[in-house]
């Protein structure tokens, strides 16, 4: 069968693979003369080094992700701790500790006051339990907020995973996350990263593989208009596909993600990142030759200039990790429309692999994957829309 793949993202890329996989002709088209989306890597000027667009942490249960790389040959090209363990400084207080998960599944780590968050009894993290058994229509904030638990540990995990405020966040997507990772057992929350770039990890070998498969890659091609009568994996944002096919139902409210990268180096400790709290960042990476920090939910500061948020970001480090006190060179991105807003509303909006035009089907990390818009969701959305294709074929 001939499938075109119409979007070059982790979703688009994902499905492409599949595809040649199982034996189809793909032809893969990408509007932009790169391919990534909004998971790529390139060199920056200014700064001298090759930056990621956005920093992404994935977890050793990132079972679509981990086979996505297996399958083209480029799962070496993570890094990261050998053990379940998460870094945490509090920017105001000064005050750090490390969440130490046990590998196996029984959680042991909660029963030992120097593994888990500091100032919690073992009872306070039944909270995990009601998010893995939340409805559609609950809240993060007013389902588990209050207390140790939720201030040092589920709330900025909620803002990044979900990359929308706890307030007004579903608690549904949280649960999914953590019963596909925390929920199996350590083993399954083991921290990994890009050790380069997202290119270099998730973008360049798979176009090879691909590539190296006869696949024919058109970059620089918009696709204004579905062909009828042809196969295809419809793998680009949601306000794209709505143009494509007005009929379809797609999230519509969005939130951005800031991103700043000092070049600079600071001390990785014994992860490679923290969690920050107390903090207008949520996480910081320690990279061979930048510091990269990750503001998610970034909505909320939209009325700052890029000056005024760099500033206030490298003040908290620099008084967290004892940096030096003057703001080194920095590079500011702010992805306006990173993810859709994960609020029960938007949820709601998301449509299946199956569309409204025969022989298309959608991929992305808007789509209905039961987890939030994160790399895991992208690259299953695109097994999905292979999934859904060759269902109806």
């Amino acid at each position: 069968m001939r499938v075109n793949v119409i979007g070059a993202g982790l979703a688009g890329l994902s499905a492409a693979c599949r595809l040649v996989e199982l034996g189809h002709e793909v032809t893969l088209f990408e509007a932009a003369p790169r391919a990534g989306g909004r998971a790529r890597s390139y060199f920056d000027k200014p700064l001298g080094c090759r930056i990621d667009n956005g920093n992404h942490l994935l977890l050793s249960g990132n079972v679509s992700a981990l086979a996505y790389l297996d399958r083209i040959g480029a799962r070496e090209t993570l890094t990261g701790p050998n053990h379940p363990v998460f870094p945490f400084t509090d920017t105001k207080t000064g005050e750090s500790w490390t969440l130490r998960l046990n590998q196996g599944h029984f959680p042991w780590w909660i029963l030992k006051p120097g593994d888990r968050v500091p100032g919690t009894r073992v009872w306070h993290y039944l909270a995990l339990k009601k998010l893995l058994k939340s409805r559609p229509e609950d809240l993060v904030e007013p389902l588990v907020g209050g207390g140790a638990v939720y201030t040092r540990l589920l709330e900025p995990l909620a803002i990044a995973a979900l990359n929308t405020m706890p307030d007004v966040a579903a608690a549904q997507p949280l649960g999914a996350v953590l019963a596909e990772t925390v929920e199996r057992g350590g083993f399954a929350a083991v921290p990994r990263w890009a050790r380069v770039g997202l290119s270099e990890s998730f973008v360049d070998p798979a176009l090879d593989w691909l590539q190296q498969r006869g696949v024919e890659i058109r970059f620089g091609m918009r696709v204004t208009r579905l062909p009828p009568g042809q196969k295809a994996v419809l793998a680009v944002p949601p306000w794209t596909a709505k143009e494509l096919m007005p009929d379809l139902t797609v999230p519509d409210a969005f939130e951005s993600i800031c991103n700043l990268h000092f070049k600079t180096q600071m001390p990785p400790g014994e992860a490679g990142f923290y969690g920050l709290l107390g903090s207008m960042a949520e996480w910081v990476f320690a990279r061979e030759s930048v510091v990269s920090v990750t503001i998610s939910a970034a909505n909320r500061y939209g009325h700052l200039s890029q000056e005024t948020i760099a500033a206030q970001v490298w003040a908290e480090l620099s008084k967290a990790f004892g940096l030096p006190p003057a703001q080194p060179q920095c590079r500011v991105l702010w992805e306006k429309r990173a993810t859709f807003a994960c609020t029960p509303e938007q949820l709601a909006k998301r449509p299946g692999p199956q569309s409204p035009c025969s022989g298309v089907v959608l991929a992305g990390d808007w789509t209905d994957t039961g987890l939030p818009a994160t790399i895991e969701g992208a690259i299953r959305s695109g097994e999905n829309a292979v999934a859904a294709l060759l269902a109806t074929s």
